[in-house]
Parts: C-alpha cells; sequence; structure tokens
C-alpha cells in the first residue's frame, strides 16, 4: 500500500511544476491589476484599463488562470502517465480523452436524471468545467481517480492482441477506446456518488475549521511528519485542492480548496482568507529563516578539519530553501543523525509555525512550497491590508534564533553525526570542484556503485528532489559509498526499494545515472 502511494504522490509532481510558473503569472498579473494595490501603492495613473502595462498584465494574469481552472485535467494527464509503465505517450492521451469523456457523462446524467437545483444545495458541488456547465466539481479528485483508472488499463491492455478482423486496433490504440467506455461508467458512477462524497468532503473541512488552531497544528505536524516517506503530497492536496480545505465565495463564484481561494481573493482583489492560507502560510518562517539557521548550527557544529566540505552543501540547501522552499536536502542531513530531532523537533516546531500564523491571520499564499519567491509574489507584493503578511516576518526572525540554538544544543549534547561530525574517509568524489555535466555524472556514478552496480538495478524514476530506485537485492546498498556531495541522504522504504535523496538538481543526476546503466 505504502510503495502505490508513493507513486501516486510521484505522479503529482508533474502538474505541481507547472504551477510556479502559472503562479508566477498569476500573481504578478492579479497583483498589479488589483484596485486594492494600485490604490495602496498610488498607480492609478500608470495602471488603469486604458494603459499598454495594465492591458499586459491582465493577459499574464488570465494565463496564468487558465492553469489552476484546468487544473484537474492535467492531474489526469499526469496521473495516466506516470503510473504508466511504457508508451507513457498513449497513456497521457487516453487520460485527456477520458477526463472529457467521463465530464461529458456526467453532465448528460444530470440534465437527464437529476434535479439541478436540489444539487446546487450543496455549495461547490456543481461547477462548468471546460465548456461543460452544471456538472459535478470532482476537482482534482476526479483527475486523480480517471488516471488510475486509465494507467490500469493502460499497463493490463497495451500489449493487447484482438482477432484478425480488428487487428487495426490492436496495442495501443486499443487504449483510448477501452479508457473512453471506462470514463463513461466512471461519469455516470460519479453522478449518482459524489453528491454523498462532496457532502463528506464538506463536512470534514467545516469538523477541521471546527478544531480551529488545534486542526491547523494537527494539519502542520501531519504534513512535514509525512516528508521522509514520501506521502505528503497525498496529504495535503485534498485541503489545497478539495472542499476539505474550504468552501468561499468569490466574485459570486463558489470556489473550493484552500490553494483556489487563495488565488480567487488575489485575482479579485479582496483580503486573503486565513482560515485558507492557514495550510501553507506557516511554510514561510520555517523554510526562508528556520532550516538556514539550522544549517548554520551544523556548520558551526562540525568539526574543524570537515568545515570546508560541508560547507558548500549546507550554503546550497540552505539558498535553495531560502528561495524555492524544497527542503529535503536539509531535513535528510539530519533525519538520520537524529529522528528525534527530526519528528519530536523539527515537525513539532513547523505544526507550531501554522498555528501561530493562522492565530495572527496571515493570509500569505503559494504554488509550490513557502520560499522567498512566492513569499514576496503573494505576501508582499499584494501588499500588507490583503495578506498580513508583516507577522511572518517577525514570526520568521525568531524562528532563525530557535532553530539555530535548538539544533546546537542537541548536536553538542548527544553528538548527533550530522554533516561534517561523522566520518567522511569512505571513498567520495570531490563533486565540488566540478561543473555542469561532470560534475552530475560524477555523483551518478558515486550512487551507482553504492548501489551495487547496474545488474542491481530493476528501476529508475525521481520526484522533485529524490532519486526513486528498484533494486534487486536491498542488502548490498551501501549507503556509506551513497553519501557525499551532491546527496543528501538515502532511505530503504520497502523491501526492494531506494530512495536517494539529491535536491533540486535530481532530474540532472537522473539523466546521468540512465545513461550510466544504459
Amino acid at each position: 500500500m505504502m510503495k502505490n502511494l508513493q507513486k501516486l504522490g510521484r505522479t503529482f509532481m508533474l502538474p505541481i511544476a507547472l504551477l510556479p510558473v502559472a503562479g508566477l503569472l498569476l500573481g504578478i498579473g492579479a497583483s498589479f491589476t488589483s484596485d486594492a494595490v494600485i490604490q495602496l501603492y498610488g498607480l492609478e495613473s500608470v495602471l488603469n484599463e486604458s494603459t499598454v502595462l495594465f492591458k499586459i498584465l491582465s493577459v499574464l494574469k488570465d494565463t496564468g488562470e487558465v492553469v489552476f481552472a484546468n487544473l484537474p485535467m492535467l492531474f489526469a494527464v499526469g496521473v495516466a502517465l506516470g503510473l504508466a509503465k511504457e508508451e507513457k505517450g498513449v497513456a497521457a492521451l487516453s487520460g485527456l480523452v477520458a477526463y472529457m469523456i467521463m465530464y461529458a457523462a456526467m453532465t448528460s446524467t444530470i440534465q437527464h436524471f437529476m434535479d439541478i437545483n436540489e444539487l446546487k444545495e450543496t455549495a461547490g458541488l456543481i461547477t462548468n468545467v471546460m465548456g461543460f456547465e452544471n456538472t459535478m466539481n470532482t476537482g482534482v479528485f476526479g483527475g486523480i481517480v480517471i488516471g488510475i483508472i486509465v494507467s490500469i488499463l493502460h499497463n493490463r491492455f497495451y500489449t493487447i492482441k484482438l482477432p484478425d478482423a480488428l487487428s487495426f486496433f490492436n496495442g495501443t490504440r486499443f487504449i483510448p477506446i477501452i479508457s473512453s467506455i471506462a470514463a463513461v461508467i466512471v461519469g455516470m458512477l460519479f453522478t449518482w456518488l459524489w453528491p454523498y462524497a462532496g457532502a463528506f468532503i464538506a463536512w470534514l473541512g467545516i469538523v477541521v475549521s471546527k478544531l480551529g488552531y488545534v486542526g491547523t497544528f494537527i494539519y502542520g505536524f501531519i504534513y512535514r511528519s509525512l516528508i521522509p516517506l514520501g506521502l505528503h503530497h497525498v496529504f495535503y492536496l485534498p485541503f489545497w485542492q478539495t472542499a476539505m480545505g474550504g468552501v468561499t465565495e468569490v466574485g459570486g463564484v463558489m470556489v473550493e480548496g484552500a490553494q483556489n481561494i487563495v488565488f480567487a481573493q488575489l485575482a479579485a482583489g479582496v483580503p486573503i482568507d486565513p482560515n485558507a492560507a492557514r495550510f501553507f502560510s506557516g511554510m514561510f518562517p520555517f523554510m526562508i529563516f528556520g532550516f538556514p539557521a539550522a544549517a548554520l548550527a551544523m556548520y558551526h557544529t562540525a568539526f574543524e578539519e570537515n568545515k570546508s566540505d560541508v560547507k558548500g552543501l549546507l550554503v546550497s540547501s540552505s539558498l535553495t530553501s531560502i528561495f524555492t522552499g524544497i527542503t529535503e536536502p536539509i531535513e535528510f542531513s539530519f533525519l538520520f543523525a537524529s529522528p528525534f530531532l527530526y519528528f519530536g523537533v523539527h515537525a513539532v516546531l513547523a505544526a507550531l509555525s501554522f498555528t501561530i500564523l493562522h492565530i495572527l491571520q496571515v493570509g500569505v499564499g503559494l504554488t509550490f512550497s513557502g520560499g522567498l519567491i512566492d513569499f514576496i509574489l503573494y505576501g508582499v507584493i499584494p501588499g500588507q491590508a490583503l495578506t498580513n503578511w508583516l507577522p511572518a516576518l517577525f514570526v520568521g526572525v525568531a524562528y532563525g534564533f530557535i532553530y539555530y540554538f535548538v539544533f546546537r544544543f542537541f548536536i553538542l549534547k548527544f553528538d548527533l553525526k550530522t554533516p561534517g561530525r561523522e566520518d567522511l574517509s569512505h571513498d567520495e568524489i570531490n563533486t565540488q570542484e566540478l561543473t555542469g555535466d561532470a560534475k552530475f555524472n560524477a555523483i551518478a556514478d558515486r550512487i551507482l556503485n553504492g548501489l551495487g552496480g547496474k545488474d542491481n538495478i530493476k528501476s529508475v524514476d525521481y520526484c522533485a528532489t529524490r532519486l526513486r530506485l528498484e533494486v534487486e537485492d536491498v542488502s548490498i546498498v551501501d549507503d556509506n559509498k551513497v553519501k557525499g556531495k551532491g546527496v543528501a541522504g538515502v532511505m530503504k522504504p520497502g523491501a526492494n526499494s531506494v530512495q536517494v535523496i539529491i535536491g533540486p538538481d535530481v532530474q540532472f543526476v537522473a539523466r546521468a545515472f540512465n545513461k550510466l546503466i544504459k
């Protein structure tokens, strides 16, 4: 089960990877076309509907919005593609076709069999999607479901051989056909079942809301605790993209999902709802301030002779955390040295950050993670009046001191083997002196040797920060040979599964690794 959930979470990375660019367009466009921002900064003379600059910014806003409006479709395609074993292009096309047919089936079933007015009594249940009016609002869940079904059918039938009379439809040509048939059935089932599921999700969101700050703390703790397992995407996505994260009317339109609510309010130029933003505002203090301070503590406590070796790793990991909010390179550098430092200290501090910013009514949104870029775009630029971003800055500064002194205390008190305090005498390629392809080739070669050579590799994949592998024999994997510059840690979540934590350069290392094993 966990292995399958990890695979599913990995497929989310493709559509999620689109969000920073779309969010950048939407953030810039919406911020500078917002009446509140224009009035706040006195920009009426240069930013009004008659100016070229305003029109260009409006185009940016509209092009960014289209990605968020069609995110469920992107998940359908991404999941189908990501879970397909072979012929991934066919799976992606079939996912797109099946998604459209599913919505056509839902729309027609509602029209002929159901009372639309009764369905509309549940807020957010009915919507318009891709030209289909008054259809079920299954959100990204519907896209994920149809993507999973298409991938199952694809992996089962992409090599099918039909009778000679139907031989034209052999193999991959059969996949769009069987997927379309399945989509009709799924669409009809969704129409009958989703009203109950929609009501339950909405109720669950209300329950979480009623838990208030306690609910926010629980969310933050579970979210960060799932990072090592790679299951965090599965956990947070329903809060970000479904009614579990709230349902709010924005500009006369019912919007569900915390992230969608925040961006709709940003586009409308109205104050951001802290009850929606609480699912991500709390990331900024520990990602921008806390983790770099923890890295500084690890550097200061490193053995003198090793400081030059770990400086590059800690500095690059800190900059990545600060600007993009990608934190795994730092997190995995101390997770294995002290699980208590991760789960008992960091996860608790992170949960408190979510809770404190909720209490302070901070409403800063994000697209991907809580880095400085998102903080400026969706906190600072829209203005204090809309996002109340200043408290996040003050909490962040305090978190910098807290993380530094807490990490320094635990590292020295318990002699934790954080970077620079471990035995670095193992055979390690000095990748710090290499650049470009040579650097990634060196890292990939070291990883392959540590994993037991190419004969021990069954499959290779990667997500945002990790190389994910299936090996023949996990017992011959030597963690010490794998770890070194460019590798933050190694995990073995399953009987034959190995995860190598690399960071944002993972795609380049993966490309070099694949060349080595071919």
